[in-house]
């Protein structure tokens, strides 16, 4: 489930288990969006959509079923909840080829495809009524020392009692184990498949292995919910190196991408100095060069950033993410129709046409305040939005730029979207009432409003 193989979901229901004669069941928890730093980005999206297609479609999956999500976050990490493949940003960070991102991908697809989180909340049951039975059965015996006067026999049942949770862990981290290396088995043949090197897949183990993020805390091996590392790396070693692929190198041009997604996660994560540990003081690639014209504008020097990244643009005028920044620097400066003309720029050139781009001209404009420009600036959004109705940022700036032109009602309703969106239903529902007492009853946006105050949440 989780391939840094924190065992979050397993380690938090052993932790229910412990208590689980004196308490009520705990639920599983799975990651939601709304509770985790989700990050937006076209340029890293579109860099993810392209690595795991190949992957997903190997392993029998619609890749349009599949959400990829990205977490703001530079732990080395990655895990599948529902229909979706959360990833760390610090695992591209940390990867320093397409290929080791890749094989992370495809460990992930395994899980999915192999219905491993379906089979793991029937082991979560299994292992509580493992946990009751031992408990009841502990309480039983010591109960009846006492009744006896035998001390040692409520000694016994006291030591049963308190293993109870030991051994409902030990029965559901075993059954981890197993889908583990099975997911480990399915990367390889997806690989295979996509004729891709397995090598970035034992490169991510062994990297991980270096830094003991791998290591086990306890000497009792039993007591994880993955296999020991060496066992895994062993099997790894061994089974990627008969992949005819093993050699091959990601394509440059990928690299390229690779490496100017890894400059921006730098950037906005540690500014100049993130960028300098991932590229060296020697800042002459393009990517180290994107990530410093990045850090420049987040460090507030709007005119020294704008000519770095002017600079990019003169030596590499097709890529679509020099225009993107080169946008947000002018947004910053307040030179929003500028900014409006950057991002129209970088959305005519990104190939996969991302709601984010497309939403961001009519952000600038937005921004820019001018009333004649603000129907521009709806049909926009609006357009982005169309692609990526998930975007909860330009659901904000479509609400302003309806409240700008009058119409309450529509930017209450945008409010509501928003908020749905990024996961607050409460406010949501507020906003939806206030809008649809402004709305024609039965009117199309009446009924957008009316599905969010009546569609039941569940906050589990």
């Amino acid at each position: 489930m989780d391939f840094l193989f924190k065992g979050m979901i397993a380690r938090g229901v052993a932790t229910a288990l412990a208590f689980v004669v004196a308490l009520p069941p705990a639920h599983a928890q799975t990651a939601r969006r709304s509770s985790l730093p989700v990050v937006r980005d076209a340029e890293i999206e579109g860099l993810i959509k392209d690595y795991s297609q190949p992957i997903l479609r190997a392993a029998g999956l619609s890749p349009s079923r599949v959400e990829i999500v990205l977490v703001n976050d530079l732990g080395f990490n990655a895990f599948v909840a529902g229909r979706r493949i959360f990833i760390n940003t610090g695992t591209i960070l940390e990867s320093e080829t397409p290929n080791e991102t890749i094989g992370v991908l495809a460990h992930e697809v395994g899980h999915l495809a192999g219905g491993h989180q379906e089979r793991l909340r029937d082991q979560i049951e299994r292992a509580k009524t493992i946990a009751v039975v031992a408990g009841l059965l502990g309480a039983g015996v010591a109960a009846a020392g006492a009744a006896t006067g035998s001390g040692s026999v409520a000694g016994l049942g006291g030591g049963l009692l308190g293993s109870s949770g030991g051994i409902a862990q030990r029965s559901l981290f075993a059954y981890q184990r197993t889908e583990e290396t099975t997911a480990d088995r399915s990367a390889l043949t997806y690989l295979l498949k996509t004729q891709q090197s397995p090598k970035g897949l034992l490169d991510s183990f062994a990297g991980l292995m270096r830094k003991n993020m791998l290591s086990g805390i306890s000497a009792d091996r039993y007591v994880t919910s993955h296999p020991a590392p060496q066992d895994r790396i062993g099997f790894l070693q061994t089974a990627a190196k008969e992949s005819p692929y093993f050699d091959k190198k990601d394509p440059p041009d990928l690299q390229l991408r690779h490496d100017l997604a890894r400059a921006k996660i730098a950037a906005y994560n540690g500014g100049a100095s993130q960028v300098r540990r991932t590229f060296g003081r020697n800042l002459t690639s393009l990517p180290a060069r994107y990530g410093d014209a990045i850090a420049t504008h987040l460090a507030g020097s709007p005119r020294l950033a704008l000519s770095k990244i002017d600079a990019l643009i003169a030596e590499s005028p097709s890529t679509p993410w020099f225009h993107e920044v080169r946008g947000e620097i002018l947004m910053a400066a307040g030179r929003s129709d500028e900014a409006a003309a950057a991002f129209s720029k970088a959305a005519k050139l990104d190939p996969s046409k991302s709601g984010i781009l497309q939403a961001a001209v009519g952000q600038a404009l937005v921004t820019g305040g001018k009333p004649e420009r603000m129907k521009d600036a709806i049909a926009q959004i609006r357009k982005g939005l169309e692609s990526d109705p998930g975007n909860s940022t330009a659901y904000q700036f479509l609400a302003m730029a309806y409240g700008k032109t009058g119409d309450i009602g529509a930017a209450e309703l945008a409010t509501a979207e928003g908020y749905w969106e990024g996961g607050n239903f409460r406010q949501a529902k507020v906003f939806a009432a206030r809008a649809q007492q402004k709305f024609r009853p039965n009117s199309p946006q009446w009924r957008q409003a009316q599905d969010i105050i009546t569609t039941k949440v569940n906050r589990k």
